[in-house]
């Protein structure tokens, strides 16, 4: 270390003589102990939230005894998306999307964040120290007092007080041991990491520090500016501020007052946050007594009049409200780009906030070494001003960054500021923590606000995670997808019209739901909707499946289908019926077969149930249907429904331990009006069951407003709410705020999608809403996924010609139109 031109070894200056059990002890006789924060995300908390924070920590501050210092470090530092560990899969893998996702989003740069809350005890018999009279400049010896065990246990008892006051307020608190300030192998410590300035947890080369002429740390000149002088601060201090570009006519977006110059600020740089409690009862007798003397001076000087004013009032505040009086100082430390261009962003940041920026000169190394974990007794006396602890509180950041569920289940999006890829699980975890009941989920997104990007995304993210994902459309948005996982796609073309086959069994078994859902089958293509079935009916139905699978095993050469069950009925079960003496009007077998007759050989729909390929129906993970061609035929829409609600049904109840969705886009209007709205009401009501979910997509306002089923049904059941941009319905977003009880914070964070998107990145925004706690996220995926999501018909064209060109090979297809699209770029 360099000072006044003179070269000094750290050790003769570091203020820490020892670590103990993660208390830090210095040489002036203070200890310290620390806590790691963790707060909630910003952009999600409401006014409400953030003056809840506020109260805690003007609690946590009225707590402190005199001679305690509440030091609050914020570290937040530019990093880069590091996937170079990750296994790279080859491009003709599984994992083809997501390698291409690493390769994407590998080296986005972001602002990491760190929050520390450091517990400094002075020394009793020392008062605090000054600018000329730091540490930095000369060093002490131990103090005895630190050996005394009663200073022990008063201070552990009052880190738990602390410790209990932040966790009920919802922050999570980790204990911080000697371990995290010194670091291990390979990896650098909360107090290296401070000294060096040091953007990397891991050890690297050692830096010399300067502070002669001028703050140096290696090669960074870094910048302190501090909030030291009640001259230079707001007059009035908010919790919450107005953030204008996520704002709008109809909702105000709201962040916390420091919110400039933490996450908003793009650069490396650390704030740190100082609170010294004093003796109440001393400090309002000094200010009396200063009181009395600008008083007494009052006719010489207006200043001196308005000094004693000033005091009075707020002696007069102190006493009558009770409140708690300290010292406080903030400090921004700033380093990493242009010098310049450094202090610009920086002084700007603090003008957002009514603040006059102040450049420290001379005193900015006395700051920085007063930062130091466990240095908290050096900062200067000098540096600090008199307030309450309310208003210390307001300059007190209380918003955290996106982070990660735990765990590896869920999908990957983006936070809203950098765009760096999380791992959002929107299932388990929210279940798991009490947040929802169910994993049913609603997405609302109208036309071009990236509603089917998400949806596919989502879809590929289960998956791959090993779900089986039964999915409805009636607009061809997941065709890409489908081909590029293998599924199995089935939809209605003239020349290759869909058909399926209900009557293979699953090893050969007819169980009691099998034979349940044939015969439901059955009697929906014999019966119209106000038509009613007997109790005979039934029951010679159910003895006619019997009987058929009885016939098969008899005869194991014959393939089970509609055909030839239709033929069993002709010559055998006719028969049956005989020999028990069924009368026609108890069952009216002929009746029955010219009805039937359409769906057999040579029939209208002999296609639809006399399948004989795709027929493995429960083993296969990726299941879409496109029923777009046939959404309003009155015979094939009902029977390809009660099939689908089958097949997912089937899932459902014999995959166990097996995650399972089914998701209905648009169609879900023409199933509701084809009698199957008791179909959607039950999934809704009995999938978390089966460790299942159910999703429906919409994108009209007046479906979920007008529609009962949606209402009762799957609204009242889907703990998950998915918004994308509602922009052009916010004139009548208080119908769908009503409608799915969404909270004034979650409208807010609604109508702030896409209001301020970063041009340089091309992505949408979407709100998750799970119970309470929702968030808005970037859907951006690589441009080898947009590809395979994309309903663009220009570019769908091209894939599918590159497909025909490549044998059918869609993977192929997609690398060669990104690759086009890339060159384009250049």
């Amino acid at each position: 270390m360099m000072f006044n031109n003179k070269i000094k070894d750290l050790d003769e200056l570091f203020p820490i003589y020892r670590l103990e059990d993660g208390i830090l002890l210095s040489y002036g006789g203070e200890i310290t102990a620390g806590f790691k924060l963790s707060f909630p995300e910003i952009f999600t908390q409401g006014e409400k939230q953030l003056e809840n924070l506020h109260a805690t920590w003007t609690k946590l501050i009225r707590l402190l005894p005199e001679g305690y210092i509440l030091h609050k470090q914020d570290r937040f530092l530019k990093r880069q998306v590091d996937n170079s560990h990750k296994e790279e899969l080859d491009e003709f893998t599984a994992g083809f999307l997501e390698n291409k996702s690493k390769l994407f989003f590998h080296e986005r740069e972001y602002l990491s964040h760190d929050t520390y809350l450091f517990l400094c005890r002075r020394n009793q018999g020392k008062p605090l120290g000054n600018s000329a009279l730091s540490n930095l400049l000369r060093s002490s010896l131990p103090d005895p007092e630190l050996l005394s065990d009663g200073v022990y246990e008063k201070f552990h008892a009052l880190l738990g007080q602390c410790e209990a006051v932040l966790a009920e307020s919802g922050i999570q608190v980790k204990k911080l041991f000697s371990e995290d300030y010194t670091g291990h192998l390979g990896a650098a410590g909360l107090l290296e990491q401070y000294i060096l300035l040091n953007g990397n947890t891991s050890k690297g080369l050692l830096s010399d520090v300067a502070f002669h002429p001028e703050l140096k740390i290696g090669e960074q000149e870094p910048l302190v500016f501090s909030l030291a002088d009640v001259n230079d601060l707001p007059n009035l201090f908010p919790v919450a501020e107005e953030f204008e570009p996520y704002s709008s006519d109809r909702s105000a977006f709201t962040l916390g007052l420091t919110a400039p110059i933490s996450h908003l600020l793009p650069c490396n740089h650390i704030y740190n946050q100082f609170i010294v409690a004093e003796d109440k009862n001393k400090v309002l007798k000094n200010l009396e007594s200063r009181r009395l003397r600008f008083q007494s001076l009052s006719a010489y000087s207006r200043e001196n009049a308005i000094a004693a004013d000033a005091m009075q009032d707020y002696l007069n505040e102190a006493i009558s409200e009770g409140r708690t009086p300290v010292k406080a100082h903030f400090n921004l430390i700033c380093w990493g780009e242009g010098k310049r261009e450094l202090q610009n962003m920086t002084a700007a940041a603090l003008t957002k906030m009514n603040i006059i920026p102040k450049l420290e000169t001379h005193g900015a190394a006395q700051l920085y070494w007063a930062g130091i974990p466990g240095n908290e007794a050096a900062l200067p006396v000098n540096e600090t001003f008199d307030c309450f602890a309310d208003i210390a509180a307001c300059l007190i950041n209380s918003e955290g960054a996106y982070h990660s569920s735990p765990g590896t289940f869920g999908l990957r999006l983006g936070d809203r500021l950098y765009g760096k890829p999380i791992l959002v699980d929107i299932s388990d975890e929210p279940m798991q923590r009490g947040w929802i009941t169910n994993r049913n989920k609603f997405v609302l997104g109208p036309s071009g606000s990236g509603k089917s990007f998400f949806t596919n995304h989502m879809v590929r993210s289960y998956v791959e995670h090993g779900a089986h994902v039964v999915l409805v459309d009636v607009g061809h948005s997941y065709r890409g997808l489908c081909e590029l996982l293998k599924g199995y796609y089935f939809t209605y073309e003239e020349d290759h019209p869909i058909s399926f086959n209900p009557f293979v069994l699953r090893e050969g078994k007819l169980d009691t739901e099998k034979k349940e859902s044939l015969k439901t089958l059955l009697l929906a293509l014999w019966k119209k909707d106000d038509e009613t079935f007997t109790r005979s009916e039934y029951v010679a139905i159910s003895n006619a499946l019997k009987s058929y699978y009885a016939y098969l095993e008899a005869k194991p050469d014959l393939f089970p289908c509609f055909n030839t069950f239709y033929e069993f009925l002709v010559a055998d079960f006719s028969l049956e019926l005989e020999e028990l003496k069924v009368s026609q009007r108890e069952f009216d077998l002929n009746n029955f077969l010219y009805v039937l007759r359409p769906f057999y050989r040579s029939g209208e729909f002999d296609y639809l149930l006399n399948a004989t390929e795709n027929l493995d129906l429960l083993d296969q993970p990726l299941i879409v249907f496109e029923l777009d061609n046939i959404k309003d035929h009155p015979i094939l829409f009902p029977v390809v429904t009660l099939i689908i609600m089958e097949i997912f049904i089937s899932k459902m109840r014999q995959l166990k331990g097996i995650r399972k969705m089914i998701l209905i886009e648009e169609a879900w209007k023409a199933i509701a009006k084809e009698g199957m709205a008791e179909y959607i009401k039950y999934l809704f009501k009995t999938v978390r069951k089966f460790f299942g979910e159910a999703v429906v997509v919409t994108q009209e306002v007046d479906d979920i407003i007008s529609s009962p089923v949606v209402k009762d049904a799957i609204i009242n059941n889907s703990d998950c709410k998915i918004l994308l941009d509602q922009s052009k319905y916010q004139n009548k977003f208080h119908h769908i705020q009503d409608l799915l009880g969404l909270t004034d914070r979650e409208k807010m964070q609604v109508l702030s999608i896409n209001k301020a998107n970063d041009p340089k990145y091309r992505y949408k925004e979407v709100f998750i809403g799970l119970g309470p706690v929702g968030k808005v996220y970037r859907t951006e995926v690589s441009t080898e996924e947009y590809l395979t999501y994309t309903t663009e018909e220009k570019e769908r064209s091209r894939l599918d010609m590159l497909t025909k060109r490549y044998s059918g090979d869609r993977q192929r297809a997609i690398v060669q139109m990104a690759e086009e699209l890339k060159t384009l770029k250049r």
